[in-house]
């Protein structure tokens, strides 16, 4: 296992995951490839041995050649007996355990003999939706990484918060492993695709048994190109009929779905404001990482700022655990509507308000909101904006680096 000098301190999983150390229960850290759930597993691995010198770490990483051997349910099962220690308290750690065939089968085994306490990793929701999900009902828990917020990419980086370390961390995204690397667009940009095309290849398309790559590989441009935009699989198939590409809507929402089930892009559905109904057409799209994002359709800052910052909003109330619509009051769109347990906020976000017309525009829509839900427009501006009949001018980067809400 990694040194703990070799890791960077990702506290909030840690908390997360500390009420459920122990309990006969598997944590389960899902999310896309590459945002960092080794680390925070190998955390996690540290965090036990720090309380308890008896703890005795079983760790299988199934990117490591060695652990080839590991290959299904028994050959699991084995491994783990092999490596039990006696008058210790014994931790299992299962790295991207989806590439386990019927990994399932052992875990509730190991689970229900009460031979150790269980910790695993996924790249694929599909792990959840039918491996564990049926096999595991009642027994699991989530835990889901995602990439750095934008406190901890200054953390990794050893940055104070200024428009310069922003500007990168819109332009190339938050993976944690970008860090090490020089400060360059084309280094970042290369390794960026290279995870694109890892992600694309092993957790979509060999996951998935996808056929038609060549669709695929369009389909993920045109949601790059129109990021935040409302859109539909009929849209999308007649968009892509144009280019000659001819693939059915159902197709379509398959291949999305595909892709939402390796947490690379997210689907937001729209709701009525008044009663949450949902809207059975018209989505929105965001990715996991704008820096993938970034290497598929190179950041354009002066046509792509406004919708990267909508997806980092988007990406940071799923991290403080909201749900997550996009909202519609009569004829006017909210950019986000979040909810939590049983709270909710409504939320407008822009690049800049650089004068009254748009202040106007930005404010109506959440100004045409009847509750008193509070209401916040996220800007870049520096200057505060005064409030209008109760919504409030948040910066952006105030709201990023705060420790919950928007204030």
């Amino acid at each position: 296992m990694e040194e703990s000098s070799l890791l960077i301190a990702r506290p909030d999983y840690l908390r997360r995951v500390e009420p459920f150390i122990g309990q006969r229960l598997i944590k389960v850290f899902t999310g896309q490839r590459r945002v960092g759930k080794s680390c925070v597993m190998r955390q996690v691995a540290e965090e036990l041995v720090r309380r308890d010198h008896r703890t005795h770490v079983i760790y299988i990483d199934k990117e490591q050649l060695r652990f080839a051997s590991v290959r299904d349910a028994q050959s699991l099962y084995d491994h783990v007996l092999a490596n039990l220690q006696e008058d210790s308290l014994n931790a299992l750690f299962v790295d991207e355990t989806q590439e386990i065939a019927g990994f399932h089968a052992a875990l509730r085994s190991l689970l229900n003999e009460g031979r150790c306490d269980i910790y695993c990793s996924g790249s694929n929701a599909s792990m959840l939706s039918s491996e564990l999900a049926t096999m595991l009902a009642g027994r699991y828990v989530e835990i889901h990484v995602h990439a750095l917020s934008y406190a901890e990419f200054l953390a990794f980086n050893q940055w104070d918060d200024s428009e310069k370390a922003f500007a990168r961390f819109v332009t190339k995204g938050a993976l944690p492993f970008l860090h090490n690397l020089p400060d360059s667009d084309d280094i970042a940009f290369e390794y960026l695709n290279s995870i694109y095309t890892t992600i694309l290849l092993k957790d979509v398309v060999a996951r998935e048994s996808i056929r038609n790559v060549h669709f695929l590989e369009n389909l993920v441009q045109f949601l790059a190109d129109n990021l935040g935009s409302i859109t539909s699989a009929n849209n999308i198939s007649k968009f892509l009929k144009n280019q000659r590409i001819d693939m059915a809507p159902q197709s379509v929402l398959n291949y999305i779905r595909a892709l939402g089930r390796a947490f690379f892009v997210y689907k937001v559905q729209r709701a009525d404001i008044e009663g949450l109904k949902i809207f059975e057409v018209g989505d929105k799209y965001y990715f996991e990482d704008w820096g993938l994002r970034n290497a598929i359709r190179r950041f354009e800052w002066r046509t792509d700022i406004a919708k990267i910052l909508e997806n980092i909003v988007y990406i940071e109330l799923l991290r403080r655990g909201y749900k997550v619509f996009v909202g519609k009051c009569a004829s006017r769109e909210v950019d986000f509507i979040a909810e939590r347990n049983g709270q909710r906020i409504y939320l407008q976000v822009a690049y800049l308000l650089p004068d009254n017309d748009t202040q106007a525009r930005e404010f109506a829509s959440l100004l045409s909101i009847a509750d008193h839900f509070p209401k916040y427009v996220l800007s870049l501006d520096q200057m505060p904006i005064p409030d209008r009949k109760g919504v409030r001018h948040v910066n952006l980067r105030t709201f990023l680096l705060s420790a919950d809400s928007p204030d």
